[in-house]
């Protein structure tokens, strides 16, 4: 039976109740970070944290924890679950309060972590340009915020068109990133990937890839993805080639995308 993580208390998830009224319910009112586990331990935790505690300052969210004390508790829940190989993912949202959009004072922020095991290797991926554009403007797009319809939106129009995953588009028509990861192409011999500054999520195996000097930013277009040398779509979980792209083949670089991957 699956342990949870509520409130500082661990539970079977099958006995965990949140309250009609919270508003990371009710509103998405809250944010997320999903963590992977390596051999036991909990990566990045120290990047993940700081990126849950900008998003919570945008938000004027509560984080009811420290560092340190969010790493004690990823750990509870690795223990709890016996959890070798896999991933975390924590939520926190605003708490429960009265229906309203202005958040009353006083809220308890609600916390919630749950385990979940590796997640399949696979093939490599097809994708579509979504229609749906990422919103560079709006300040949202560099938190992991709970309302992922976009996201959602694009991955479905994804499996209606017969493919795995979706690229976005921002208003600019530049490429911003996956329906749930970051873009990396190989162009030129460089791989690249773009700037937050194109509504992109601070990804945190992105962040890990450029300070190891194997990635760099630049501004991509669509035409630079059809003419790349390699294309892959990342996140925590997952390093997944790109094979198709709009229904036609693409270049791969199955080594290079290896080489990524292991950092």
């Amino acid at each position: 039976m699956a342990e949870i993580w509520l409130n500082g208390e661990l539970l079977p998830a099958e006995s965990a109740r949140i309250s009609p009224m919270d508003r990371g319910l009710l509103l998405g009112d809250g944010l997320f970070e999903t963590i992977a586990v390596r051999q036991g331990q909990a990566r990045d935790v120290a990047r993940h944290y700081a990126r849950l505690a900008a998003g919570a300052a945008l938000l004027r969210l509560t984080v009811p924890f420290d560092a340190a004390g969010m790493e004690a508790v990823l750990n509870t829940m690795i223990a709890a679950n016996r959890l070798n190989e896999g991933g975390l993912r924590l939520t926190l949202t605003r708490g429960a309060g009265a229906r309203g959009v202005l958040p009353p004072p006083g809220l308890a922020p609600t916390v919630l972590v749950t385990a979940f095991p590796p997640l399949p290797s696979g093939l490599p991926l097809s994708v579509i340009i979504a229609t749906v554009r990422r919103d560079e403007h709006s300040p949202l797009s560099g938190v992991k915020s709970l309302n992922y319809l976009p996201s959602i939106l694009a991955r479905i129009e994804a499996a209606e068109r017969g493919a795995d995953d979706a690229i976005l588009l921002n208003h600019a028509g530049r490429v911003a990133e996956a329906s749930a990861g970051n873009v990396f192409l190989k162009l030129g011999g460089d791989w690249l990937t773009p700037p937050l500054a194109e509504g992109v999520l601070p990804g945190i195996r992105r962040a890990r890839l450029l300070d190891s000097g194997l990635v760099r930013e630049a501004r991509l277009s669509l035409g630079d993805l059809k003419a790349g040398e390699g294309l892959c779509i990342g996140s925590v979980l997952a390093l997944r080639p790109v094979a198709v792209l709009e229904g036609v083949a693409i270049a791969t670089d199955a080594d290079g995308i290896a080489a990524l991957d292991a950092l």
